[in-house]
């Protein structure tokens, strides 16, 4: 049963940071291909950063070069690091996952509750 929990989410000024984790269980971590999406009011469900099990990274252009996806395989946990927050970043975040390698931001398994982070 595979589970993912976030946390880390909260109200930040814009340009301050936050790091959001997600713990992970019920399954063999590293075969899996690991992403944060997010979803404001309104709005449809978006891919942020996703990571591959060889390590390769994805990032959606609105958030290049301001977020960083990491992850600590021995915690089983992932990590987002967020920078220079935009009023425009607040949405809820939330973990996912799907066996094998990341197409995108294509065919995720397994979602999180999420974690609000709102900048203002």
């Amino acid at each position: 049963h595979v589970q993912l929990v976030e946390s880390g989410g909260g109200l930040v000024q814009p340009g301050g940071s936050l790091r959001l984790s997600c713990a992970a269980s019920g399954y063999t971590y590293s075969s899996y291909c690991m992403g944060w999406f997010r979803q404001a009011p309104g709005k449809e469900r978006e891919g942020v950063a996703a990571l591959d099990s060889d390590g390769e990274t994805t990032y959606a252009d609105s958030v290049k070069g301001r977020f960083t996806i990491s992850r600590d395989s021995a915690r089983k946990t992932l990590y987002l690091q967020m920078n220079n927050l935009k009023p425009e970043d607040t949405a809820m975040y939330y973990c996912a996952a799907r066996l094998g390698y990341c197409l995108s931001f294509k065919y995720f398994d397994y979602y999180g509750q999420g974690t609000q982070v709102t900048v203002s």
